[in-house]
């Protein structure tokens, strides 16, 4: 995994992005799961959002390992 990333003239942890990056996710995949009324047939929704949020949390690394450095566009 990359150290740190240059995102706005920070220098920021890449799991720190990673982790905000999978926060945003989840809030757009929770709003939507509401409106269509899964949470209904899930037994405990608290656990089944922190499962979700490793899952996209751990995609969203993945993602950040494998593109170059160079070609992130984070930087103004």
């Amino acid at each position: 995994m990359i150290g740190e990333l240059h995102v706005v003239g920070l220098y920021a942890p890449a799991s720190l992005v990673s982790a905000i990056v999978a926060g945003l996710m989840i809030l757009l995949i929770r709003r939507m799961l509401v409106r269509v009324g899964f949470y209904r047939y899930v037994w405990h929704p608290g656990l089944f959002d922190v499962a979700l949020y490793v899952v996209l949390w751990t995609g969203a690394a993945v993602l950040l390992d494998h593109i170059q450095p160079n070609s992130l566009a984070l930087s103004w």
